[in-house]
């Protein structure tokens, strides 16, 4: 047993006003008290002037990805071993940035799934290779279907996935691909959820059209990614849609999170693609990121829940371990710093259904903790600064800062 105090602390909701001191039995949280609290005699304490919280979550990560230009889609011509490797690179990568949990929407060939809660690496929920047409966005990691939508969702279920992701667009990635119209009916998508729920999973979809979101949300995902609302006229999100995805309780991931400087060494896109971004009035990144702002804000007008996920490995832009990004970037585009937070911690364990295992600074759950040097609640970029990160009670390497005596027994 052993205890972190800190002088800010946020509980995954909301900040205590007093700091925190959070006890760690195990893989498990003890205790969580005032940060002037007198621990029990014996139990090592450490000490910092920072910010405790949950770890962080990355609820669209792909592993198989190792954020080089064309990554993915080499993913799906790699061995077995080479694939393993970049997997076991991008979770050290996320750990070591404070996220204890990822959803990989994603891989190839059910790769991820070995590495479901591996000691020092963070939790792993996976989705293997994504639902998609013949043809369709990221047909090359093995995921094309061309008979009944049902026994894919089968085959996930009995490898053993923890939800289930399908295409409902094109993509960029996937040049050639529809990313303004839908690649799948109504009927094809209604079928994939009604299968999940049968089998106890849930579905997110990957849609970056206005079709492919309607058709989402009509036949009943759980989630929604990316949530760009591509028409051949530009971006529509009108406020009657908005209002419907709030009501029905789908929860929107808009893949957030990038490193903005790095889009200055992208290689020009596909022609067909840059004429798609010039059709939708994106001439720069920041033409996209000021589209993106007002969409967040307007999420937090309609009651969406939103929650923090990358796409991480998909670039240089988009390195695994840029969950702490997001926030920053949802306090830009409108969210009070909590729900900014929330929506990489609480909000997002509850979207993955992992509401009572972790996301919280609470005695019983996860000692999934990531401390950070300032105050987060004054300014988010700290949470790029970790001091220490505990993923289920164990201590990750953090060259140069406390962790390197957090959960260690006291001297002599």
């Amino acid at each position: 047993m052993f205890a972190i105090r800190a002088t800010h602390a946020f509980d995954g909701v909301r900040f205590l006003t007093d700091g925190a001191t959070v006890i760690v039995d195990g893989d498990r949280i003890a205790g969580v008290e005032g940060a002037r609290f007198e621990v029990p005699e014996g139990v090592e304490v450490t000490t910092c002037d920072g910010t405790i919280l949950p770890g962080l979550f990355d609820c669209h990560t792909h592993l198989v990805a190792d954020s080089t230009f064309g990554g993915l889609e080499q993913a799906g011509c790699m061995d077995d071993a080479a694939v393993d490797e970049v997997i076991a690179g991008s979770l050290r990568q996320h750990a070591a940035a404070g996220v204890t949990t990822v959803r990989d929407l994603g891989d190839r060939s059910y790769r991820t799934l070995a590495f479901r809660d591996r000691p020092g690496l963070p939790r792993v929920l996976a989705a293997g290779p994504p639902i998609t047409t013949v043809g369709g966005h990221c047909h090359f990691l093995g995921g094309a279907v061309s008979g009944d939508v049902r026994d894919a969702v089968r085959e996930r279920a009995e490898r053993g996935v923890d939800v289930i992701k399908v295409m409902a667009s094109g993509g960029f990635a996937t040049p050639g691909t529809d990313t303004l119209g839908a690649q799948f009916t109504v009927e094809e998508l209604r079928a994939i959820v009604e299968e999940a729920a049968r089998l106890g999973l849930r579905v997110v979809a990957h849609a970056h059209s206005l079709a492919g979101i309607r058709n989402a949300l009509t036949a009943g995902v759980s989630g929604i990614e990316h949530f760009t609302g591509l028409t051949a006229e530009g971006p529509r999100l009108d406020d009657d849609l908005l209002e419907e995805v709030a009501s029905r309780g789908v929860v929107v991931d808009m893949t957030m999170g990038s490193v903005r400087s790095a889009h200055a060494q992208m290689p020009p896109p596909p022609p067909e693609i840059a004429t798609l971004m010039a059709s939708l009035g994106w001439t720069s990144i920041e033409d996209f990121y000021v589209s993106r702002f007002a969409v967040l804000a307007r999420l937090r007008g309609h009651g969406v829940r939103l929650i923090a996920g990358v796409d991480s490995g998909m670039g240089p832009f988009k390195p695994h371990g840029s969950a702490w990004r997001t926030v920053g970037e949802f306090v830009e585009g409108g969210y009070p710093i909590e729900e900014a937070l929330a929506a990489a911690t609480a909000t997002a364990a509850e979207a993955c259904g992992l509401g009572a295992v972790t996301g919280r600074l609470s005695p019983g759950y996860a000692a999934d903790l990531l401390v950070v040097d300032g105050d987060v609640a004054t300014d988010p970029t700290v949470l790029g600064k970790p001091l220490a990160v505990l993923v289920r009670g164990t201590p990750v390497p953090q060259p140069g800062s406390v962790d390197s005596g957090v959960g260690e027994p006291a001297p002599g």
